[in-house]
């Protein structure tokens, strides 16, 4: 067979695979369902427990018992805007920006998990 005899060939074979094909959108729809599978599994339970940190750092009172991002356990002497002031030990004190409390410990204490 001669070159333009070959190409009419492909060319008339090409529409009757081209039929066969699923439609476009279903090849989208693995990219999709990964979307979804990240969104529920990853980023939803971050967002939520970062609402639940911030609920957390709006209701630091004075006296709270807090610790740290750094592993810091203090008492809160007074609370402002942006910062609190903290006691580490008797006459000891620092600023430390709200941001940075890690969790507000129970009056009680933490109990030990070997009991």
């Amino acid at each position: 067979m001669n070159g333009p005899a070959m190409l009419s060939l492909l060319a008339s074979a090409a529409p009757a695979a081209a039929g066969g094909e699923p439609p476009a959108y279903l090849q989208f729809l693995p990219l999709i369902a990964m979307g979804a599978v990240f969104y529920f599994l990853i980023l939803r339970p971050q967002m939520r427990r970062q609402k639940e940190h911030k609920a957390k750092l709006e209701g630091i009172q004075k006296g709270d018992q807090v610790v740290t991002a750094g592993g810091l356990l203090a008492r809160v002497v007074k609370v402002d805007e942006n910062t609190v002031e903290l006691e580490l030990a008797p006459n000891v004190r620092v600023k430390a920006i709200k941001s940075t409390i890690g969790d507000i410990v129970p009056p009680g204490g933490v109990k030990p998990a070997n009991d």
